[in-house]
């Protein structure tokens, strides 16, 4: 999971939210647990890009499972939302 997180995260600083999102769904294939941590970094990567609604999308998948929610992810779904188009 560490080494996951540290991807996406990579994915995250370079704008490169196709590939954070490949990364979350390779984890779920390869059995790898996600957490608080992937699903900030994912998110905030879509957001990076100007990617909200893949983002929000994101978020409603990663947090509709076991996955405990925490602040750090609501904060980034809603800074999401302030980035999005009306």
């Amino acid at each position: 999971t560490i080494t996951c997180n540290a991807a996406v995260s990579a994915c995250e600083k370079g704008s490169q939210w196709l590939r954070a999102l490949q990364l979350c769904r390779e984890m779920v294939h390869g059995h790898v647990e996600r957490n608080a941590i992937t699903c900030t970094a994912a998110v905030s990567a879509c957001k990076r890009s100007g990617e909200w609604a893949a983002a929000l999308q994101l978020f409603r998948e990663l947090t509709d499972g076991r996955l405990e929610r925490d602040t750090s992810m609501y904060r980034a779904a809603v800074s999401t939302c302030g980035k999005g188009e009306p």
